[in-house]
């Protein structure tokens, strides 16, 4: 009898063989991507670096380059490994802008590896002639450092684990110790080392901590890293949240084929690098990127206006049950929060930024925030708070103390982020606390659960993340308790209410 069992349809897969099969509408590497060799490893192959790395550097390529390809390496997870390597490291970029959609497959990455099962290949690749940079972006707590003074945490059980067995590292500065160590000693000039990560001078951040790392593991290794390695700082501004299936059910039939795993981004992009490349550089500054001698009023004003205001909206919305940052744009109250965030604690506090009026920048983001393609969760931006209050809240904060200048509307972030360690609420909502310090400030939160005043008392006593300027500000400990009690007896609504009264 025939077999009349009915076969479920498997969509083709992306990939070099299926390029020239993608709708008109779709745009698609403009270069010979057999013709491409690499140049850059890129440590930390999350939605981030794929929605800017990749996308200027693609561009880049359609301009005529050929030795500036991009070899991705996720430190540990092999997920984002098994979806773009059967992809010849293809994906697309699903840009949303309101209500329409357009697609983009971005050609770039030339393949994908794991530290975690591929070492070897990996610091072989590492330590060839023409790898020239190394980009990173592996979030705050990837570079295993202490977010306070920006140093090499020497207690981190990664770098311990490191130091023991330095030539099977694990770690972020581990691997690009033993990747410069092999280099040196074939003779090959170092790689240039660029930090793509939201970090107050995240060139300096790395490069205290190789060179530490390097000078823990061999004194005559770190010297000759902090005397002749590069670590530009860089500022990266694009909003993209995690992939959903209904994002990639969307990239699937605009494809007509199945990306594994697309990356959503809004049209905005800005990246502000500084221009130093001893064994030289893409020309990134031909496709957008501005190249400068000094970064960090850039970086300032990015950190402090839109992560600062993520942050804030993240833990006032995940209170309040709200789920995304579009949907937060949306409430009667919470931009009106974010408007006095930016006016009284925040633009106040960044230097002049060239070109650029911090205002209007401000007013840009609210635009950005209300874009309802964006489904950017408020829960995915809660995670690692420890790692992100003090660059973006608590350190404009201690600059408006320190001319005489209550802070109005940090005081609120801090106590928001206080009742998001508890970790729900009496309305039966749960959520979990994604933090390097999770464990640690979980249960302090449980301890004091009941009592605002303990548990803020508590929480400012942990000085990995209060400095005495603010845990020392009565002020401010003041209004931060206030405010958390307030949200923990009355809840978000009554809160902003009484906040935003004059």
């Amino acid at each position: 009898m025939p077999d009349t069992t009915r076969k479920p349809t498997v969509a083709k897969r992306l990939g070099n063989a299926r390029l020239a099969k993608l709708p008109a509408t779709v745009a698609r590497p403009a270069y010979d991507r057999k013709t491409v060799t690499a140049g850059i490893v890129h440590l930390g192959l999350g939605a981030f670096s794929r929605a800017h790395l990749g996308v200027y550097t693609d561009d880049v390529l359609a301009q005529g380059a050929t030795d500036w390809g991009v070899v991705g390496v996720n430190l540990r997870s092999p997920d984002v490994i098994d979806a773009l390597k059967p992809q010849d490291g293809l994906y697309t970029l699903l840009c949303r802008d309101g209500g329409v959609d357009t697609l983009r497959v971005i050609g770039a990455f030339l393949d994908a590896m794991s530290a975690s099962d591929q070492l070897d290949d990996v610091l072989t690749l590492m330590a060839k002639p023409e790898i020239r940079i190394v980009t990173i972006t592996v979030t705050e707590k990837g570079y295993c450092h202490d977010p306070a003074t920006g140093s090499l945490n020497e207690a981190h059980p990664m770098v311990q684990a490191d130091l023991a067995n330095p030539t099977r590292p694990r770690s972020l500065p581990g691997l690009i110790v033993e990747a410069l160590r092999l280099r040196r000693e074939a003779g090959v000039p170092p790689f240039t080392v660029l930090s793509c990560d939201n970090l107050p001078d995240n060139g300096k951040v790395a490069r205290r901590v190789v060179t530490r790392f390097a000078e823990l593991r061999d004194p005559d290794l770190g010297r000759f890293i902090g005397e002749t390695v590069a670590f530009p700082s860089s500022m990266v501004d694009r909003i993209t949240p995690a992939t959903r299936d209904i994002d990639r059910a969307a990239v699937r039939a605009g494809l007509g084929m199945t990306d594994a795993w697309p990356v959503v981004s809004e049209p905005f992009r800005q990246w502000v690098i500084e221009d130093r490349f001893p064994t030289g550089r893409p020309a990134w500054d031909k496709v957008g990127a501005i190249l400068t001698d000094d970064v960090r009023p850039f970086e300032t004003m990015k950190l402090r206006c839109l992560n600062g205001a993520h942050s804030t909206l993240a833990y006032l919305s995940v209170l309040a049950g709200i789920e995304t940052v579009a949907d937060a744009m949306a409430d009667p109250l919470l931009p009106k929060v974010i408007r006095h965030l930016w006016d009284d604690d925040l633009i106040p506090t960044v230097p002049p930024v060239p070109g650029t009026d911090v205002a209007a920048y401000t007013r840009a983001l609210e635009a950005r925030f209300r874009n309802p393609g964006i489904r950017h969760l408020t829960l995915q931006i809660s995670s690692d708070g420890s790692q992100k209050l003090g660059p973006r809240l608590l350190a404009p904060a201690i600059e408006r103390i320190a001319v005489g200048k209550a802070p109005r509307a940090v005081p609120l972030t801090v106590a928001a982020w206080m009742a998001f360690l508890r970790q729900g609420d009496d309305k039966g909502r749960n959520w979990l606390v994604v933090d390097p310090m999770a464990a640690r400030l979980t249960a302090i939160a449980k301890r004091h659960a009941d009592d605002p005043a303990a548990l803020a008392d508590a929480l400012f006593a942990v000085s990995d993340i209060f400095p005495v300027a603010i845990s020392g500000n009565a002020p401010f400990r003041k209004a931060t308790t206030q405010h958390l009690r307030s949200l923990l007896a009355r809840g978000v609504p009554a809160t902003l209410s009484a906040f935003l009264v004059p």
